[in-house]
């Protein structure tokens, strides 16, 4: 039997399938990687209608994009890649970070990933984090350049503020705005979704599933590998926290299985629904986890169960922030 493939939806101009692929963990950040596995995950996701793949120039410094390019080299018409620039780390000490968004910058990082992601062109190129010492404007415009130049065909920002959001597509048309948004992250829905909305522009969500906690997979770090960043760069895992948030998780969990679905799945149907110009991008390594997430976007949700959901994970109710203060400043900026 013929698999049916994911509907479509609407990234500005850009058509992609209704769910993308994050990348990112495949390379770091989420324990040992395979190579391996994430190829072929990367490749039925493909297979299932997930056309948006997405990756960063930082994400394993470099490799990550290493590893996408290697998995569509030979069917690059089929991917909607997206990579991002901007944000700026230290091999040596990986706890330090900066930001660039300067005009010679922008031109530099691009031809990078080019060169790692093997292509010649970038579908969807985002700002990661917006500089707060260059403006917007001077940024956009040399991303404009490179649309101008075919090396780019769509661009992007994410953790975007409203106000920047604005500036940056009177500069040229900003076709997606990637950023946190899960049941415990909602505070997009003040000002930047309808400022997208508006402006028509889509939303990627990323973390759609809280960093995996809204699986319920997670219920101590001593689920978590030794070198999973969630060890320590979760304040929602923090002692104090994790025991507050988990019965949330619970109540989410009581909900799917009244409804057949795991509570991973109902998290991920609950983003889906958001709109029909939001393209969440959960984030896996292994073809198991992509085949459960590719089967919530086909999910269907009538308001009363979307109410239950938000009734059994409350907005205001989620204990610590989104990251460690640090990070928090390079947010909505």
């Amino acid at each position: 039997m013929t698999e049916q493939a994911l509907p479509t939806r609407s990234l500005g101009e850009l058509e992609v399938g209704a769910q993308g692929l994050g990348c990112m963990g495949m390379s770091e950040f989420y324990g040992t990687g395979d190579d391996t596995e994430s190829v072929a995950t990367i490749h039925r996701a493909l297979e299932l209608g997930v056309t948006l793949l997405d990756t960063a120039d930082m994400y394993g410094y470099g490799r990550n994009e290493e590893l996408v390019g290697r998995a569509v080299a030979d069917r690059r018409d089929s991917v909607v890649l997206a990579t991002k620039f901007g944000v700026v780390r230290d091999e040596a000490d990986q706890s330090k970070r900066g930001v660039r968004g300067d005009p010679e910058y922008v031109g530099r990082a691009a031809e990078a990933s080019l060169r790692r992601l093997g292509v010649d062109h970038i579908d969807l190129y985002y700002q990661h984090r917006v500089d707060p010492d260059v403006p917007i404007e001077d940024t956009v415009q040399a991303m404009a350049a490179l649309v101008r130049q075919g090396k780019v065909r769509h661009l992007g920002l994410s953790e975007a503020g409203a106000e920047t959001i604005r500036r940056a597509h009177a500069v040229h048309p900003i076709s997606a705005v990637q950023t946190e948004w899960s049941l415990w992250s909602r505070d997009i829905e003040d000002e930047v979704v309808p400022t997208c909305r508006e402006l028509g522009i889509g939303v990627v969500p990323y973390s759609p599933l809280g960093r995996g906690f809204l699986t319920g997979a997670i219920t101590s770090k001593a689920d978590l590998d030794t070198d999973d960043f969630r060890q320590t760069g979760q304040p929602r895992l923090a002692e104090g926290n994790l025991e507050r948030n988990l019965e949330m998780v619970r109540a989410l969990r009581e909900l799917a299985e009244r409804k057949g679905v795991t509570a991973g799945q109902l998290a991920l149907a609950w983003v889906q629904h958001r709109g029909p110009d939001v393209v969440p991008i959960p984030g896996t390594k292994r073809r198991t986890y992509l085949e459960e997430n590719v089967a919530a976007a086909r999910l269907e949700l009538p308001e009363k169960d979307i109410a239950d959901i938000e009734a059994a994970v409350p907005a205001d109710a989620v204990a610590g922030q989104r990251y460690h203060e640090d990070a928090m400043k390079l947010l909505s900026r």
